[in-house]
């Protein structure tokens, strides 16, 4: 009798591990599941690539190109590093993405708590649609608005130029303006969502804490410094280790449809780690190369956001996201 309960309470309990919760909720995931399988986790099969010299063998499969291409081991990581652009490549790319992390933080914040303090409902509602507008929109529809004011004959910026009797300038041959221009089109375009990321966040504190704090006779600066900004260290933490995992990739759209097709004379200052890519693909480069370039990308972005989890380990081990 006694082995007979303890069976029955064993069986119970292994009924009690999956309920109709759970069968809910993992069928709500199995398409996500089946998105990250076929375009995240079978992809994966072809970072051999980047250790052959992948030929295309006439009326084979890719399969069979693969397996019967040459083994070249780390040759092609060895061009990449040997190539005369690397240092411009990775410049461009850590330094832009330094900036954007940092502004890609303050000036969304800053915004957030600016919205959260505004008494009509309705303004906010407005400011927020008209800042979240521009994340929807496509670098290819931008760029040509963007074309609207650089361009040289008929350019809005050129007009008002030759308007106050000042010389035009040939935007698209000055490299020195670029970095500000594609900056601020970043934040542009991406500043509103962060935004709202930030002021869901500001709506989720409890308004007793502010009700205390007035009582108690802070003002605002001190209800945000003391409050809001330490209720945001959670999210802010979270979206700095996301964006450091992302140090290497760059915004294709930003950096070759905003400079149409980076012309040589913006190289230097617009030509990143994937237009590089790209442009390789376009032309007679190895895929071997392009695909080692790419496999270090996704390398030293999983190390990057790996040592900036321990990092804020170190510092606050409740913020960590591992």
């Amino acid at each position: 009798m006694v082995k007979g309960t303890k069976k029955q309470k064993k069986q119970k309990s292994i009924k009690r591990k999956w309920r109709k919760d759970d069968f809910e909720l993992t069928l709500l995931a199995t398409p996500t599941l089946i998105w990250y399988i076929l375009f995240s986790f079978l992809p994966m099969f072809g970072i051999i690539i980047a250790f052959k010299k992948y030929v295309t063998f006439p009326g084979k499969g890719f399969l069979y190109n693969l397996f019967n291409s040459e083994w070249v081991g780390f040759d092609n990581f060895r061009y990449l590093i040997k190539s005369n652009t690397i240092f411009v490549l990775l410049r461009n790319t850590i330094g832009y993405n330094l900036i954007f992390i940092i502004l890609g933080i303050i000036v969304p914040v800053t915004l957030a708590i600016m919205i959260s303090l505004i008494y009509s409902k309705r303004k906010s509602k407005t400011y927020q649609t008209m800042m979240f507008f521009p994340h929807f929109m496509s670098w290819v529809v931008v760029s040509y608005f963007v074309y609207a004011f650089l361009s040289m004959d008929k350019g809005v910026f050129n007009n008002v130029l030759s308007l106050f009797g000042n010389d035009t300038i040939k935007w698209y041959m000055e490299s020195k303006y670029w970095p500000y221009i594609l900056i601020f089109m970043q934040l542009w375009k991406t500043v509103g969502y962060n935004m709202v990321i930030y002021l869901a966040s500001i709506a989720g504190i409890s308004s007793q804490l502010y009700e205390a704090a007035v009582i108690d006779g802070a003002s605002k600066w001190q209800q945000i410094k003391y409050i809001t900004l330490p209720s945001l260290k959670t999210i802010v933490i979270m979206m700095f280790i996301l964006n450091v995992g992302r140090i290497l990739n760059s915004d294709f759209g930003l950096f070759y449809q905003i400079t149409r097709g980076i012309p040589g004379s913006l190289y230097n200052v617009a030509s990143t780690l994937d237009t590089y890519v790209y442009t390789a693909l376009r032309s007679a480069s190895p895929i071997g190369m392009t695909a080692a370039a790419t496999f270090f990308q996704s390398v030293t972005g999983c190390i990057t956001i790996l040592l900036a989890n321990w990092i804020v380990r170190k510092i606050d081990n409740e913020n960590a996201i591992i």
